[in-house]
């Protein structure tokens, strides 16, 4: 049989956008082989992945162990749905459930999904244990969250390109100004509120990060007017920021915990909620559930995708090459930069009016390195945490180095 000819990146491209619905406008280039922190296109040119798959893939490109667990499920059992029992659900749950604190996990597939589950359960606390009044379950949010694109997810948020002609929206979802406790504490005194759903740093946004005490106040809180705290870690989570979890930052711990992308390490999608016992156990047989939730697959590589977390620290490499980082991006030149904001190694960079932040990435590009731009002038900068820190250096070098041409 013949082999199959390597399409062109322009071929690539072309197909897309004559077959594909229309709903991205990613950076020009066709990606066909990843390793560590590093992707090459179908030309086999190399590029510095500064975007991590939206931090799906901490744990670097096709990283060998969890692909080695991927492979190795695969060939045995991949899908049963929930109808049966499979021999590595419990045991990912077990896991999982006493490494992050929690009496049980809920397994989804998608980061939204993970919220969506969140927001049911929530709802069904509100009715049968904070006792709100049937259909009057409200859940706040912050302005400036972005938890997916479902209608739900668009129902909750204050962009109008996510929300804007996918109207009616969800009842009862109310938005509050982010990092803005006195607005919190008016809202949660609504005895009709359920949940307090929250990004401990807004990522999508432009990595916007609260002052340090918002999230302890916010525990705080929540706790004071009988409010479920959601903390929506599915980008912040999992050793971006430095630490396993961010809100272990501020030492707080979260009514409910919503993890996705980096589950997985980008081998395939796997997201998860976990609660304690006094809230999950309100979703009983019947009430929620997902064909592919929990398949063995799914379960085989995050169980080990975590593994590899641990196993190579890779929250404290991000937490030791932060300083590293900030030092490299200072370096731009001012005139360039508005303002630097980061933790761990999840960063981003506003770029002056004077300069085209989308072009920004299109100079990046084809000086070897890959990042996105997000809200116009805001360029994200998150490495897979496998990252060293001589490769640090060397990719903010060809950061400086295309800021550096717009004066030439």
């Amino acid at each position: 049989m013949a082999q199959q000819r390597q399409l062109s990146s322009k071929e690539i491209f072309a197909l897309e956008d004559q077959y594909g619905c229309r709903n991205y406008a990613p950076l020009p280039v066709a990606l066909s082989r990843g390793e560590g922190i590093f992707v090459w296109d179908v030309e086999n040119k190399k590029y510095f992945d500064f975007l991590s798959a939206y931090s799906a893939v901490n744990q670097g490109h096709c990283h060998p162990r969890i692909v080695k667990a991927l492979k190795e499920q695969a060939d045995k059992l991949t899908l049963v749905s929930r109808a049966f029992y499979s021999d590595q659900l419990g045991n990912y749950e077990k896991f999982m459930t006493e490494l992050f604190g929690y009496d049980r996990l809920l397994p989804m597939n998608t980061g939204v999904e993970g919220g969506e589950s969140a927001c049911k359960i929530a709802r069904k606390w509100g009715y049968d244990v904070k006792k709100i009044p049937k259909d009057q379950a409200k859940i706040i949010f912050a302005e400036g969250n972005f938890w997916g694109r479902t209608l739900s997810a668009v129902s909750s948020s204050s962009d109008p390109t996510c929300y804007n002609g996918f109207g009616p929206y969800m009842p009862c979802f109310e938005l509050i100004p982010y990092n803005n406790i006195p607005a919190l504490e008016k809202a949660l005194q609504d005895p009709n509120v359920a949940a307090f759903m929250v990004e401990p740093i807004q990522g999508e946004a432009g990595v916007i990060i609260p002052d340090d005490g918002y999230l302890r106040k916010v525990r705080e809180l929540c706790t004071k007017y009988n409010v479920l705290w959601i903390a929506d870690e599915v980008q912040t989570g999992l050793g971006r920021t430095g630490k396993l979890l961010a809100v272990q930052h501020e030492g707080v711990k979260p009514d409910m915990l919503i993890l996705g992308k980096a589950l997985s390490g980008g081998v395939l999608p796997v997201s998860a909620v976990l609660a304690n016992n006094n809230v999950m156990n309100v979703i009983t047989p019947g009430t929620h559930g997902s064909t592919y939730g929990g398949n063995p697959l799914a379960c085989a590589v995050a169980t080990e995708a975590i593994k590899v977390l641990l196993d190579e620290k890779l929250a404290e490499n991000a937490s030791k090459l932060c300083s590293v980082f900030r030092e490299e991006l200072e370096k731009i030149p001012k005139s360039k930069l508005v303002t630097i904001r980061g933790r761990g190694l999840m960063f981003a960079i506003d770029v002056h009016d004077s300069i085209n932040a989308y072009d920004v990435c299109h100079r990046l590009k084809a000086a070897g390195l890959l990042a996105k731009t997000t809200h116009g002038q805001t360029i994200r900068l998150a490495p897979p945490l496998v990252i060293t820190e001589e490769q640090l250096r060397e990719g903010a070098r060809i950061i400086q180095k295309v800021f550096e041409s717009y004066d030439k």
